[in-house]
């Protein structure tokens, strides 16, 4: 096989799976597509199992995740996840939970295999690629492909209950908006004045200077940022990929650089995509026999999650906390979502529901906060500092 055909199967079964997310309105998830496609393709011997490296993709895959972690560190909006203080303590309590049920299947399915999965069930891309890369260091070979796996599906497990929950809860929003109108008052004018009237800030440095930030000087910043966390991590002995996430809220926060940076620069595809192909050489170590042994494993680490989340978010008091039952459990399912998955589900429900676009508009303004931005807590920012440290326990 030749590399450039090496690259044309792996970009061409993502792109079978982008096609795929949008045809269904991603109700069929991308990323299982895609790795399911390889999945198939080595366990039937269609393809060989160091594609990747035929490809020409291993190095890149390798440097790739510091700098997709310090794109998602200047994706995070501290100011917002200050104002919506509960929803991210909410999300923390949520992230343990699941954690704490995982820990219990270790009799089940084994100390490797829980101890992979945790991060990955409340994170996405980077922890996956963190945990499943140390766990094929250490020749936890099987493990690995799990976490993978745990991924790839997570998405299905945690859709149904988010979208059904959050639906409810739409419903009652919808209806005291009509409520609202009926008294004279549009709740929709009562946010937006309470949002507005403060003293304009000042415009961040990226924002004055924004036509500097081309390819080549934010590539520049971001190869900047992984070299300091990778000297932090010498010093310190703590994951480099958790510097680079603390050093993109930084340098964001202070205005240096732009929100989601690598967007900007355009070349954050390519970075992912180098990720994604950090994954696949796992799943090249599952056989025929192996594939009993995960399925029972996944359906394991997700009935516990979910159970979990359940039992001690949904039925116990715990809930009121964030104000309703759907909405503490919709704050704990957007933990196996991430954005845009959150934000999908939010407009989702809102259409489904609204009969105006006042109502929808409101119904969005609503659930946005508790979708999206927990989404940000749990798979952006802490699932990242989880893997970091559970990679250590392997």
């Amino acid at each position: 096989m030749s590399m450039f055909l090496g690259l044309f199967i792996v970009f061409g079964f993502f792109a079978v799976g982008d096609y795929l997310g949008i045809k269904t309105k991603a109700k069929l998830s991308s990323v299982f597509v895609a790795l399911l496609l390889f999945l198939v393709c080595f366990v039937g011997g269609i393809l060989p199992p160091d594609i990747i490296e035929t490809s020409g993709l291993t190095k890149l895959s390798k440097m790739s995740t510091m700098f997709l972690v310090f794109n998602m560190g200047t994706s995070v909006n501290l100011s917002q996840m200050r104002k919506e203080w509960k929803v991210v303590v909410f999300s923390i309590v949520a992230m343990a939970v699941a954690v704490g049920a995982v820990a219990l299947t270790i009799p089940l399915i084994g100390k490797q295999a829980a101890i992979v999965s945790i991060p990955i069930v409340n994170g996405g891309i980077v922890a996956t690629q963190i945990m499943t890369e140390a766990a094929l260091e250490k020749g936890f070979t099987l493990a690995a492909a799990l976490g993978t796996l745990v991924f790839a599906v997570q998405k299905f497990v945690g859709t149904i209950p988010a979208s059904r929950c959050g639906l409810s809860e739409a419903k009652k929003l919808a209806e005291k908006y009509r409520e609202s109108l009926k008294n004279g008052i549009d709740l929709n004018d009562v946010k937006a004045a309470d949002e507005g009237g403060g003293p304009s800030a000042k415009p961040p440095f990226y924002k004055t200077h924004d036509k500097y930030y081309t390819v080549y000087i934010t590539l520049g910043i971001a190869a900047g940022a992984c070299w300091a966390a990778s000297l932090i991590q010498e010093l310190t002995g703590i994951s480099g990929s958790i510097w680079c996430l603390l050093l993109g809220m930084l340098l964001n926060q202070i205005g240096l650089v732009p929100p989601k940076m690598l967007d900007k620069g355009k070349s954050a595809g390519l970075f992912m995509i180098a990720t994604f192909s950090n994954l696949i050489p796992s799943l090249a170590q599952i056989n025929m026999g192996d594939l009993v042994s995960l399925a029972f494993q996944i359906i394991v680490v997700f009935a516990a999650v979910l159970i979990g989340c359940f039992a001690l978010l949904y039925f116990l008091p715990i809930w009121k906390f964030v104000g309703s039952k759907n909405m503490a459990m919709g704050i704990a399912m957007s933990q196996l979502l991430g954005f845009p998955a959150t934000f999908l589900i939010v407009n989702e429900v809102a259409t489904a529901v609204a009969e105006t676009e006042a109502e929808k508009d409101y119904v969005i303004n609503q659930l946005t906060p508790a979708f999206v931005i927990s989404g940000f807590v749990s798979v952006t920012t802490i699932s990242i500092l989880v893997a970091g440290i559970f990679a250590t326990f392997l």
